[in-house]
């Protein structure tokens, strides 16, 4: 384990940790010696006088027990007795064999310690101890190096609530077919990303299962309804961002069974999904920022516009998904973003990492208003 106080790395070892690694390697690399003990450590109190001056703690790799003994607030060594009296943020990097990493107890402690602000970085697929191969390896030194530097940079959206909703939804014709649409997810899951970045605890609500940054929580959704619902539950975070694709209409009747095509082509009768943009701009809150997208393919700006008012929104992000390179499936994206101001500013094609970062530069001015 490391605590970065200040221009000081101070790792701290347990008793396991320096069985499979000697102490005299971490004094050499660290800035500082190695602490190993409550009692065998100059300073009387140890844990204390580390946890109130550290700047972030990383427990890599953290294991099966120790990930246990903090979610439970048991101090039994240095370095439980550590994570129990620091204030400081903390990220814990994961590490085990697989049938250990998916065992319902690990996995408990860990949303236990998400729910308290614990930033847990996912291990990845690969080798593990032994010869085994699978789930469980301690995640990239360049994944963990990245999580710290976002949280350690306190961003302009800093102690901020960021909703995110990405992918499109799809709207069940029978078990096989459904209504959807083109959307992948990639715009939304890049402006969870940059609200990350900036410091935001951010909630991404989504229908499709790309990776999402470490310390995101994820909420997984299909239909219009489904995601209507989580996002009403989550109605009070100091931004919203609609990202996702959003069904206009669904099948009034669904199948419990495959529609078989002998019986001819059926006729589907649709209904209005849930609005939920309309939904959140009727019951903003005061202070609170509702983002919404328009995909178009004509009269760009002026469907955009429409939409701002209509559904009473602080900014409308448009797109022409007709365009090169614009929209579902790529990498890139062209967007003017409107405000309900008035103010309307053009960006160019870039990446849509970048776009994500010009929409929430939006929202921060908006919020500082």
């Amino acid at each position: 384990m490391l605590v970065d106080a200040g221009a000081h790395v101070i790792p701290v070892m347990t008793e396991s940790a320096q069985k499979f690694v000697g102490r005299a390697t971490f004094d050499a690399l660290a800035s500082e010696p190695a602490r190993t003990s409550i009692f065998d450590d100059p300073d009387p109190i140890p844990h204390t006088t580390l946890g109130q001056t550290a700047d972030l703690i990383v427990v890599a790799p953290a294991t099966a027990r120790s990930i246990g003994s903090y979610a439970n607030g048991i101090s039994d060594d240095l370095l439980t007795a550590i994570l129990v009296a620091t204030r400081a943020p903390v990220v814990v990097c994961p590490a085990m064999h697989t049938e250990m990493w998916e065992h319902a107890a690990v996995q408990d402690n860990l949303e236990t310690l998400k729910s308290r602000g614990v930033t847990v970085v996912a291990p990845e697929e690969g080798r593990l101890a032994g010869g085994d191969s699978g789930s469980g390896r301690l995640a990239a030194p360049e994944k963990v190096f990245k999580v710290i530097t976002e949280v350690l940079t306190t961003g302009d959206l800093g102690g901020r609530k960021v909703v995110v909703t990405a992918g499109g939804t799809r709207e069940a014709i029978d078990p096989v077919r459904y209504v959807g649409n083109r959307s992948t997810g990639k715009q939304g899951y890049a402006v969870a990303d940059a609200a990350l970045a900036r410091g935001a605890q951010v909630t991404l609500i989504s229908t499709v299962t790309i990776e999402a940054p470490p310390g995101v929580e994820i909420i997984t959704v299909e239909s219009a309804a489904q995601m209507h619902e989580a996002v009403l539950e989550r109605s009070d975070a100091d931004v919203i961002v609609m990202a996702a694709a959003v069904a206009d209409f669904r099948p009034v009747e669904t199948s419990d069974s495959k529609i078989k095509k002998d019986g001819g082509p059926p006729e589907l009768l649709l209904e209005a999904t849930p609005d939920i943009l309309s939904d959140l701009g009727a019951s903003k809150l005061p202070g609170q920022v509702v983002v919404g997208f328009a995909a178009e393919t004509d009269e760009l700006i002026a469907h955009a516009q429409k939409k701002l008012e209509r559904k009473n929104v602080d900014v409308i992000v448009a797109n022409d998904v007709s365009a090169p390179k614009v929209g579902f499936a790529h990498e890139t994206n062209e967007v003017t973003i409107l405000e309900a101001n008035g103010c309307q500013r053009h960006i160019s094609l870039r990446s849509k990492r970048q776009i994500a970062d010009e929409v929430l530069d939006t929202v921060v001015e908006i919020l500082a208003r």
